[in-house]
């Protein structure tokens, strides 16, 4: 049903996991209710807190006075883009069904701005 992926789909694919993880970090910056911090001490953290874990330690995640993830860390900012572009990747790579279903979008998406641009040209061209 779905084409095989080619290595130009895989980069565009991980630029567009790069974009998402990006949301998601201002998602989880600006729509975080709780701090995930309660604490100085990790430990107690990762017991009581829901939001704070063991990747989040692992990984050195910044947090303001308050507990709360900080939205203008560079670091905060590299782990969530870099890890959903890694994960994304990895899982085309282990499963054709999803690269398959990604290429298929991806040419989707292609084709329908193709067909925008055609559109819109013809529209210039009419006045």
């Amino acid at each position: 049903m779905f084409e095989e992926a080619s290595t130009w789909h895989y980069a565009v694919a991980f630029v567009l996991f790069l974009i998402l993880g990006a949301f998601g970090h201002i998602c989880r910056a600006v729509f975080n209710s709780l701090p995930d911090r309660l604490s100085d001490k990790p430990m107690l953290d990762l017991l009581i807190s829901d939001g704070y874990d063991m990747n989040d330690h692992l990984l050195r995640t910044e947090y303001d006075d308050a507990g709360y993830y900080r939205l203008d860390s560079w670091r905060n900012f590299r782990n969530a883009a870099l890890g959903c572009g890694v994960a994304g990747i990895a899982i085309m790579l282990l499963s054709d069904r999803a690269s398959g279903m990604v290429a298929y979008g991806i040419d989707t998406g292609f084709a329908w701005l193709w067909d925008l641009l055609l559109y819109r040209l013809q529209a210039v061209r009419s006045l």
